[in-house]
């Protein structure tokens, strides 16, 4: 009785064994994880979307584990220059990279990467979730809602201008996504990192942008920017006033930016369950609750391969509208 218990349990652990190998999981792990700090490559500019919540949680995850969360922006290339350095790392565990949609994106849009983000990463966790919002410069369209926008933009049309993230990035699919369901035509002006054009946006160097909630509620609620429409079929709880694509007859434009951690392929299964934990513990903290409430984000609680699968649904959603929008890069 013992000897076939024995002998089931070592079958059932190396079953378990090539499970986890098969899900990209280094059975090595190295012990004491963290016991140095950790980098966390962000491949956009500082003050974009995914700064705004890459930072906070940073600080949260500094706090738990006692060992700092280093911050190193890699912009270019509409976040596919950061994501290769990332890819390349050691999978030591002492590397992570926060993408984001856009990554998602990338695969339809530009024809050559250096990295594949399913075959050279591991999905850790979704760790924001924002809608996409419209937002625009005050002084250059001085409209009172959407409804006076649409008529601006489609009487003029090529004369305005939206600033996105970079060619193929969300706020660029966005735009274009946005041009085909409501039938105008805006200029596309990309920038290398949606901070960069967030400023110019402000300064009014460009028209509008079709941006991730997260990195422009602040400027919304300063009244530098304001916004006249966010996507999606609901109305967002952190800005209930700004009305929702559905209600203002677009019910298809439903466009969600969110960001994710992923490890170098190789990264050993106890630090990947390791920062899973902790992305679940900064999630429950009150400090991460209140500033994604304020950016009007959600914690999705996706991890692991639940991660994965929707990042592969993601890939082929994005190929669908590139394929109907003909977008191409600038």
């Amino acid at each position: 009785m013992n000897n076939t218990f024995s002998n089931s349990r070592r079958q059932w652990l190396g079953l378990s064994a090539a499970a986890l190998a098969t899900l990209g999981f280094d059975l090595h792990a190295e012990p004491g994880w963290p016991n140095k700090p950790v980098n966390l490559i962000v491949p956009f500019p500082a003050g974009g979307g995914t700064d705004a919540f890459a930072r906070p949680f940073s600080a949260q995850f500094s706090k738990l584990t006692g060992k700092t969360l280093v911050i190193d922006n890699r912009g270019g290339a509409g976040g596919n220059l950061g994501a290769g350095v990332a890819a390349k790392a050691a999978p030591d565990g002492y590397t992570l990279f926060m993408g984001a949609v856009h990554h998602s994106i990338a695969p339809s849009m530009y024809p050559k990467l250096d990295y594949d983000l399913e075959r050279d990463f591991v999905p850790l966790a979704i760790v924001a979730s924002v809608p996409h919002v419209l937002v625009v410069n005050p002084k250059n369209m001085p409209v009172a809602d959407y409804k006076g926008f649409l008529e601006q933009v489609k009487s003029k049309p090529g004369r305005f201008n939206y600033g996105s993230a970079g060619g193929g990035t969300s706020h660029h699919l966005a735009g274009e996504l946005f041009k085909l369901q409501s039938k105008t035509f805006i200029t596309h002006i990309p920038y290398r990192g949606s901070g960069p054009a967030l400023q110019d946006l402000i300064a009014g160097n460009v028209d509008m942008m079709f941006d991730g909630l997260g990195s422009s509620a602040q400027h919304i609620k300063g009244g530098r920017i304001k916004a006249l429409m966010v996507s999606g079929n609901k109305r967002n709880p952190a800005f209930p006033d700004i009305p929702c694509a559905a209600e203002l007859g677009l019910p298809d434009y439903n466009v969600t930016t969110w960001y994710g951690l992923w490890a170098p392929k190789g990264t050993s299964a106890d630090v990947q369950a390791r920062v899973i934990e902790e992305v679940r513990k900064a999630a429950a903290t009150e400090d991460i609750k209140t500033s994604w409430a304020n950016n009007g984000a959600e914690f999705p609680n996706l991890t692991g391969p639940q991660f994965g699968s929707f990042v592969n649904g993601e890939i082929k959603k994005w190929a669908a509208v590139v394929k109907a929008s003909g977008a191409k890069l600038d």
